[in-house]
């Protein structure tokens, strides 16, 4: 028996516990619980609840721009450090909240429009893990469609059809989420990865939703989330380690560009590896480097 407890002492990797709201019990094994959802894939603007209003964000981003001219962070390299410094004008805090809520705006009519039937009766939301379940947050990664009852007056749509798009794909078509793909939570097969990389290639291109409204130098959403945190870190050590935990790949050559190349490739073909994923992912992916 001793030996037997020794073989299972294996721990898989895991989250720190979130608390959730508890909605109510359906029997003695089945709590149901109020679950937050990171649909994967996509990612759009901040709003002010992530740094605060252009009042308490601009001066973050003001700071990151001083230090990127200054040298501050030593390790960043030139073109990115131009890169980024070409994006922090005056008022991009500003213009990146303003995307955020116009975001938000089109994802909630969108969810509307689509769970709405004919009849004016609603449908409930059907749900896609990712290869990776939970995030560092607690959110539940994953893709999120209408959900068909498949009866007379609520068919089930054609696998072809655009009914059948994932809200994901809808806020990339959209232009007001940035194509966001993060190695292992990518799309299952090939024909729904191909979609995707083609509604965010015709996005970009057709300059859509964010890049319509404020211009291709608008920081994008996790551009934000870097900037400001090399704007708040007390030390450049620290400023580094937060704000870059991610490779980007070209997906159209399979090449690595590490943390520091992702300013070389249009939006619409970045894909993201986590640092601790990072040999996986060169396997199952068949990276070059």
């Amino acid at each position: 028996m001793p030996d037997l407890i020794e073989d299972y002492s294996y721990r898989p990797a895991s989250h720190a516990a979130q608390p959730r709201n508890l909605l109510q019990i359906s029997d003695g094994d089945t709590p149901v619980i109020q679950q937050p959802i990171r649909m994967v894939s996509c990612d759009t603007p901040e709003k002010a609840g992530y740094a605060g209003k252009p009042e308490k964000s601009q001066p973050k981003l003001d700071l990151c721009r001083s230090r990127l001219e200054s040298g501050f962070y030593p390790d960043i390299p030139e073109p990115l450090g131009d890169y980024l410094i070409s994006r922090l004008i005056p008022d991009a805090a500003e213009r990146h909240i303003d995307a955020g809520n116009s975001a938000t705006l089109v994802f909630s009519t969108t969810i509307e429009e689509r769970l709405t039937r004919p009849d004016g009766s609603k449908r409930k939301a059907g749900i896609i893990p990712s290869g990776e379940i939970v995030d560092r947050y607690g959110r539940l990664l994953a893709y999120l469609a209408p959900w068909y009852s498949n009866t007379e007056s609520d068919p089930l749509p054609p696998v072809d059809s655009p009914k059948r798009h994932t809200f994901n794909l809808n806020m990339i078509e959209s232009g007001w989420a940035a194509f966001f793909p993060i190695y292992p939570s990518l799309p299952r097969k090939k024909e729904d990865w191909l979609l995707a990389v083609a509604a965010a290639e015709s996005a970009w291109n057709g300059k859509k939703g964010i890049w319509e409204e404020h211009g291709e130098e608008v920081l994008l959403g996790y551009e934000y989330r870097l900037c400001i945190k090399l704007g708040e870190a007390d030390s450049a050590e620290k400023g580094m380690s937060s704000a870059f935990q991610r490779h980007c790949v070209d997906i159209r050559d399979s090449r690595l560009q590490g943390k520091f190349g992702f300013w070389q490739i249009p939006p619409c073909y970045r894909l993201w590896v986590w640092d601790d994923d990072l040999q996986a992912a060169k396997k199952d992916l068949k990276l070059v480097e």
